[in-house]
Protein backbone atom coordinates (compact mmCIF):
# COMPACT_ATOMS: atom_id res chain seq x y z
CA UNK A 1 0.00 0.00 0.00
CA UNK A 2 1.65 3.20 -1.15
CA UNK A 3 1.50 6.52 1.51
CA UNK A 4 1.75 9.76 0.79
CA UNK A 5 2.62 12.77 2.65
CA UNK A 6 2.36 16.53 1.23
CA UNK A 7 3.32 19.56 3.02
CA UNK A 8 4.37 23.23 2.14
CA UNK A 9 7.10 25.60 3.36
CA UNK A 10 6.98 29.64 2.81
CA UNK A 11 3.66 30.38 2.76
CA UNK A 12 3.74 33.53 4.93
CA UNK A 13 7.33 35.42 4.22
CA UNK A 14 6.52 38.08 1.32
CA UNK A 15 9.59 37.14 -1.34
CA UNK A 16 10.77 33.91 -3.15
CA UNK A 17 8.58 30.72 -3.98
CA UNK A 18 5.92 29.05 -2.22
CA UNK A 19 7.09 25.18 -2.05
CA UNK A 20 4.98 22.43 -1.90
CA UNK A 21 6.57 19.04 -1.58
CA UNK A 22 5.07 15.32 -1.54
CA UNK A 23 6.43 11.87 -0.78
CA UNK A 24 5.16 8.14 -1.50
CA UNK A 25 6.10 4.91 -0.06
CA UNK A 26 4.98 1.57 1.02
CA UNK A 27 3.59 1.40 4.11
CA UNK A 28 5.88 -1.01 6.09
CA UNK A 29 8.49 1.22 4.69
CA UNK A 30 7.42 4.47 6.72
CA UNK A 31 9.37 2.90 10.39
CA UNK A 32 11.95 3.84 8.52
CA UNK A 33 11.68 7.07 8.58
CA UNK A 34 10.92 7.32 11.96
CA UNK A 35 14.12 5.59 12.43
CA UNK A 36 16.23 8.03 10.78
CA UNK A 37 14.60 10.91 13.34
CA UNK A 38 12.45 12.49 10.70
CA UNK A 39 10.10 15.12 12.69
CA UNK A 40 8.09 18.60 11.94
CA UNK A 41 11.30 20.41 9.77
CA UNK A 42 10.76 23.30 11.54
CA UNK A 43 11.55 21.17 14.84
CA UNK A 44 15.31 20.91 12.84
CA UNK A 45 18.51 22.70 12.59
CA UNK A 46 18.56 24.01 8.97
CA UNK A 47 22.31 21.09 8.43
CA UNK A 48 19.98 18.66 9.56
CA UNK A 49 17.16 18.95 7.36
CA UNK A 50 20.00 19.06 4.88
CA UNK A 51 21.21 15.74 5.90
CA UNK A 52 17.46 14.13 6.41
CA UNK A 53 16.86 15.35 2.96
CA UNK A 54 19.35 13.30 0.78
CA UNK A 55 18.27 10.35 3.25
CA UNK A 56 14.78 10.86 2.72
CA UNK A 57 14.87 10.80 -0.84
CA UNK A 58 16.86 7.17 -0.69
CA UNK A 59 14.07 5.41 1.17
CA UNK A 60 11.11 6.69 -0.65
CA UNK A 61 9.40 5.37 -3.73
CA UNK A 62 8.95 8.95 -5.64
CA UNK A 63 8.97 12.43 -4.47
CA UNK A 64 7.60 15.51 -6.40
CA UNK A 65 8.44 18.73 -5.69
CA UNK A 66 6.49 21.95 -6.93
CA UNK A 67 7.49 25.67 -6.99
CA UNK A 68 4.49 28.26 -7.02
CA UNK A 69 6.45 31.73 -8.41
CA UNK A 70 5.30 34.87 -6.73
CA UNK A 71 3.76 36.12 -9.77
CA UNK A 72 0.93 32.83 -9.45
CA UNK A 73 0.94 33.99 -5.80
CA UNK A 74 -0.18 37.37 -6.42
CA UNK A 75 -2.76 36.11 -8.95
CA UNK A 76 -4.28 34.16 -6.37
CA UNK A 77 -4.12 36.52 -3.74
CA UNK A 78 -6.18 39.26 -5.67
CA UNK A 79 -8.74 36.37 -6.00
CA UNK A 80 -8.42 35.91 -2.33
CA UNK A 81 -7.90 32.23 -3.32
CA UNK A 82 -4.63 31.21 -1.66
CA UNK A 83 -6.14 28.27 -0.21
CA UNK A 84 -7.08 27.35 -3.53
CA UNK A 85 -4.20 27.46 -5.34
CA UNK A 86 -2.24 25.74 -2.40
CA UNK A 87 -5.10 22.64 -2.76
CA UNK A 88 -4.38 22.51 -7.05
CA UNK A 89 -0.63 22.13 -6.58
CA UNK A 90 -1.04 19.79 -3.80
CA UNK A 91 -3.87 17.63 -5.94
CA UNK A 92 -0.68 17.84 -8.47
CA UNK A 93 1.42 16.04 -6.44
CA UNK A 94 -0.76 13.63 -5.56
CA UNK A 95 -1.75 12.89 -9.22
CA UNK A 96 1.74 12.17 -10.36
CA UNK A 97 2.64 10.02 -7.21
CA UNK A 98 -0.49 8.57 -7.69
CA UNK A 99 -0.97 6.53 -3.73
CA UNK A 100 -3.54 4.19 -2.33
CA UNK A 101 -3.67 7.32 0.43
CA UNK A 102 -2.34 10.83 0.83
CA UNK A 103 -1.96 12.63 3.82
CA UNK A 104 -2.04 16.35 3.77
CA UNK A 105 -1.13 19.47 6.21
CA UNK A 106 -4.66 21.91 5.60
CA UNK A 107 -3.79 25.80 5.11
CA UNK A 108 -7.57 25.56 5.41
CA UNK A 109 -9.53 26.64 8.96
CA UNK A 110 -12.01 23.80 7.61
CA UNK A 111 -9.13 20.62 7.22
CA UNK A 112 -12.33 18.29 5.91
CA UNK A 113 -13.10 21.22 3.60
CA UNK A 114 -9.52 21.38 2.30
CA UNK A 115 -8.90 17.33 1.60
CA UNK A 116 -12.24 17.34 -0.03
CA UNK A 117 -10.80 20.08 -2.88
CA UNK A 118 -7.97 18.00 -3.01
CA UNK A 119 -9.54 14.58 -3.82
CA UNK A 120 -11.86 16.19 -6.25
CA UNK A 121 -8.81 18.02 -8.13
CA UNK A 122 -7.03 14.68 -8.10
CA UNK A 123 -9.39 12.34 -10.16
CA UNK A 124 -11.16 11.53 -6.02
CA UNK A 125 -8.06 10.45 -4.34
CA UNK A 126 -8.13 9.46 -0.83
CA UNK A 127 -6.87 12.66 1.06
CA UNK A 128 -6.67 12.45 4.85
CA UNK A 129 -6.63 15.93 5.75
CA UNK A 130 -5.55 17.61 9.15
CA UNK A 131 -3.74 20.65 10.81
CA UNK A 132 -0.43 20.12 12.23
CA UNK A 133 -0.14 16.81 10.35
CA UNK A 134 3.68 17.42 10.00
CA UNK A 135 4.06 16.77 13.56
CA UNK A 136 1.60 14.10 13.69
CA UNK A 137 2.36 11.90 10.44
CA UNK A 138 6.09 10.88 9.67
CA UNK A 139 4.81 11.02 5.96
CA UNK A 140 3.91 14.25 6.42
CA UNK A 141 7.33 15.41 8.45
CA UNK A 142 8.96 13.78 5.70
CA UNK A 143 7.50 16.13 2.94
CA UNK A 144 7.61 19.14 4.97
CA UNK A 145 11.40 18.32 5.39
CA UNK A 146 11.81 18.16 1.51
CA UNK A 147 9.87 21.68 1.10
CA UNK A 148 11.63 23.40 3.65
CA UNK A 149 14.83 22.67 2.61
CA UNK A 150 13.88 23.44 -1.52
CA UNK A 151 12.71 26.49 0.14
CA UNK A 152 15.81 27.52 1.58
CA UNK A 153 17.70 26.55 -1.32
CA UNK A 154 15.59 29.28 -3.29
CA UNK A 155 16.50 31.74 -0.50
CA UNK A 156 19.92 30.83 -0.95
CA UNK A 157 19.98 31.56 -4.41
CA UNK A 158 18.74 34.89 -3.89
CA UNK A 159 20.34 36.15 -1.56
CA UNK A 160 24.37 35.42 -3.68
CA UNK A 161 22.82 38.99 -5.54
CA UNK A 162 20.68 40.43 -2.57
CA UNK A 163 21.04 41.35 1.46
CA UNK A 164 17.45 39.86 1.84
CA UNK A 165 17.46 38.73 5.30
CA UNK A 166 15.03 35.80 5.90
CA UNK A 167 12.01 36.44 3.41
CA UNK A 168 9.39 37.47 6.54
CA UNK A 169 7.37 40.04 6.66
CA UNK A 170 9.30 40.60 10.97
CA UNK A 171 12.42 40.59 9.61
CA UNK A 172 14.09 44.35 9.56
CA UNK A 173 17.07 43.15 7.07
CA UNK A 174 14.03 41.45 4.82
CA UNK A 175 12.08 45.12 4.89
CA UNK A 176 14.90 47.26 4.40
CA UNK A 177 16.09 45.18 1.25
CA UNK A 178 12.17 45.91 -0.17
CA UNK A 179 12.40 49.05 0.68
CA UNK A 180 15.81 50.29 -0.62
CA UNK A 181 14.62 48.13 -3.54
CA UNK A 182 11.92 49.60 -4.67
CA UNK A 183 13.30 53.09 -3.63
CA UNK A 184 15.74 52.84 -6.22
CA UNK A 185 13.95 50.89 -9.00
CA UNK A 186 10.04 52.33 -8.81
CA UNK A 187 9.35 48.38 -8.79
CA UNK A 188 9.76 45.21 -7.04
CA UNK A 189 12.16 42.20 -8.48
CA UNK A 190 9.77 39.26 -9.45
CA UNK A 191 10.74 37.44 -6.57
CA UNK A 192 8.76 39.69 -4.09
CA UNK A 193 5.07 39.56 -3.32
CA UNK A 194 3.73 42.66 -4.25
CA UNK A 195 -0.04 41.16 -3.16
CA UNK A 196 1.25 41.24 0.71
CA UNK A 197 0.04 44.18 2.47
CA UNK A 198 3.52 44.88 4.04
CA UNK A 199 5.08 45.22 0.47
CA UNK A 200 2.15 47.42 -0.37
CA UNK A 201 2.66 49.51 2.06
CA UNK A 202 5.94 50.54 1.02
CA UNK A 203 4.88 51.02 -2.70
CA UNK A 204 2.58 53.46 -1.17
CA UNK A 205 4.67 55.11 1.19
CA UNK A 206 7.06 56.16 -1.40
Amino acid sequence: MQICGIDDAGRGPMLGPLVIAGISLDKKNIKKLSALGVKDSKKLTPKLREHLYKKIIEIVDDYYIAKISPKAIDASVRKHCLNGLEAKYMAKVVSKLNPDISYVDSCDVNPTRFGKEISRLSDNHKIKSYHHADSRFVVVSAASILAKVSRDRAIMKLRKDHDLGSGYPSDPVTVKFVKKYYKKNHEMPKFVRKSWKPVQKIMEND
